[in-house]
């Protein structure tokens, strides 16, 4: 099928939807092209938990959003079962939004209902200033800030 440019008067091919999509599949154009430039850039560091930390503590990232959700879920996951008590570290959160909450809230609630005990370490003010904003200060069972 083609089209005629008025302006030019040379012709465009047009494609139809299927044929679209069998491109699409065979991973020609634009998207792919950037998925292949993505892949071949150096990563970015997204973790949710310092390599560094001791048995039983949850480094928190300095971003908990939904963009690295998966990574803090791998990682509350990894320690949700831990006998032992687990602290979360907060002292490095310097954004957190709406999924990040959810999924630190969920952690938590799980561990109560398996009788597993949570510590929290550090302060961040995102961290507060969120949890209190969307009401879940008091399930998280966060410790009193200093006035």
């Amino acid at each position: 099928m083609y089209r005629a440019d008025s302006a030019t008067g040379t012709g465009k091919r047009l494609i139809s939807g299927t044929e679209f999509m069998k491109k699409r599949q065979q991973g020609t154009g634009v998207r792919h092209s950037r998925t292949k430039a993505h892949a071949r850039a150096k990563p970015r560091a997204r973790h949710a938990r310092a390599n560094s930390s001791p048995a039983g503590v949850f480094a928190l990232s300095a971003d908990c959003t939904v963009a690295a959700s998966t990574t803090l879920r791998a990682g509350l996951l990894e320690v949700l079962r831990e006998p032992a008590s687990v602290t979360l570290d907060i002292a490095s959160v310097q954004r957190i939004d709406t999924a990040g909450m959810q999924l630190i809230t969920a952690f938590v609630r799980e561990r109560e209902s398996l009788g597993l005990q949570i510590q929290w370490r550090g302060s961040a003010a995102a961290f507060t200033s969120a949890a209190h904003l969307l009401g879940v200060a008091s399930v998280l069972r966060l410790p009193e800030q200093p006035a």
